[in-house]
């Protein structure tokens, strides 16, 4: 069994999945919101959605992590390294409940999984799928360097853009340069 490690940002904790975690994904799962994720559904299909994700980091030794508010305690969403069958390649995934919509914390857990990526499990390239209508998530996207190469299928969800974020040298490279500035 993979541990899952734990990773500090300036405003967020990503860890591993947990029990608490249930009730507010599934609550977020019950909504119009979810069905970038394949949503609305009831209580046992976000049960299985939310073990899903936490049983990839046994079965590949990476998964997506609970984001934690550090100002609130609060589940904030799912961010992380993602490949389960039938993606094309391996992805950095993103999911935040909305409360913690439009702060940036999306950007800085999305910028700290594909680190952990690159440093931690060798990737040299990742990439991110999404519906063409989610234009937030391809704002995020995009901020993080990230272009899009066109769209592929993924089942059971139809077509999906992929984008391809800054290989490992280069998305050191912008980093440094926000840092400097």
């Amino acid at each position: 069994m993979t541990l899952v490690p734990v990773i500090e940002t300036e405003r967020l904790i990503l860890r591993g999945i947990g029990p608490a975690d249930f009730e507010p994904f599934a609550a977020f799962m019950a909504t119009d919101g979810s069905h970038y994720i394949g949503g609305p559904s009831g209580p046992e299909e976000a049960w299985r959605r939310l073990a899903g994700y936490a049983g990839s980091w046994a079965l590949r030794g990476y998964g997506k992590f609970a984001v934690e508010d550090k100002a609130s305690g609060k589940f904030a969403g799912l961010v992380g390294p993602w490949f389960p069958v039938g993606w094309p390649e391996p992805e950095i995934a993103w999911t935040m409940m909305p409360e913690f919509q439009g702060r940036g914390l999306a950007k800085e857990a999305a910028l700290a999984a594909l680190r952990y990526a690159y440093a931690n499990l060798g990737w040299n390239t990742a990439v991110s799928c999404m519906d063409p209508e989610n234009t937030p998530s391809i704002r995020l996207a995009e901020s993080l360097g990230a272009i899009c190469e066109g769209t592929t299928e993924i089942r059971p969800y139809g077509g999906a853009l992929l984008y391809r974020h800054l290989p490992p040298a280069e998305l050191l490279a912008k980093s440094r340069g926000r840092n400097a500035a």
